[in-house]
C-alpha cells in the first residue's frame, strides 16, 4: 500500500496544484469584476459631487474674469478664469482637463448671457408698447393724410369735367394703279 501511495502522490500533488491554480485564477477574477463594478460606482458618485464643484468654480471664474478684466477681450478673460479655476480645483485635489473647465465656463457665460437677456427683454417691454403705440399714431396720422389727398383729388376731377369730342376715322381711300409707261 505504501507503494500505491507513492506513486499516486505525484499526481495527486499535480491535480491539487492545477485546481489550485484554477480556483485563484476564479477568485482573482471575481475580484477584478467586483472591482472595476466599486470603481465605477465611487467614480460616478464622486464625478457628480466634483462636477458641482466644477461647475460652482467655473462660475466664480466666470464672475472674476467678467468684473476684475472689464476691459479685456474675451479671450483674455477666459484665460483668466481658466487659471483661476484649474488653480482653485486643483487645491482642492479635482483634477479637471482644459477642455472639461472651459466648457464649463463657457456654460457659466451662456447662463450668465440668457439671464442677462431676459431681464433686458423684461426692461425693453414698456418701451416695446410706447413703440407701438407711437406707430398706431403714425399709421393713423398717414391715413388721415391719405384720405384729405384722395378726397383733394376727386374733388378737382369732378369739379373739371373734361369732355372731349371723338376724333373721326379717316376713310379709306382706294388705291389706283396706273401703268408705267415706258418712253
Amino acid at each position: 500500500m505504501q507503494t500505491i501511495i507513492e506513486t499516486v502522490q505525484p499526481y495527486v500533488n499535480t491535480i491539487v496544484t492545477a485546481a489550485a491554480g484554477v480556483l485563484t485564477a476564479f477568485v482573482l477574477g471575481g475580484l477584478n469584476k467586483l472591482k472595476t463594478k466599486v470603481n465605477v460606482w465611487l467614480e460616478a458618485r464622486t464625478t457628480a459631487a466634483q462636477r458641482e464643484v466644477i461647475h460652482k468654480v467655473a462660475g466664480e471664474a466666470f464672475a472674476l474674469a467678467q468684473t476684475a478684466f472689464k476691459e479685456a477681450g474675451g479671450e483674455r478673460k477666459l484665460q483668466e478664469a481658466l487659471q483661476y479655476a484649474s488653480l482653485t480645483l486643483s487645491s482642492q485635489g479635482i483634477v479637471v482637463s482644459q477642455v472639461e473647465l472651459k466648457s464649463a465656463i463657457e456654460k457659466a457665460y451662456l447662463e450668465y448671457k440668457a439671464k442677462t437677456k431676459a431681464v433686458l427683454a423684461t426692461e425693453a417691454q414698456p418701451n416695446e408698447a410706447a413703440a407701438q403705440v407711437a406707430a398706431k399714431e403714425a399709421v393713423s396720422d398717414l391715413a388721415a393724410k391719405l384720405n384729405d389727398f384722395l378726397a383733394q383729388a376727386t374733388a378737382e376731377v369732378s369739379s373739371t369735367q373734361v369732355q372731349s369730342a371723338p376724333e373721326p376715322i379717316p376713310a379709306a381711300t382706294e388705291a389706283t394703279q396706273t401703268p408705267a409707261t415706258t418712253e
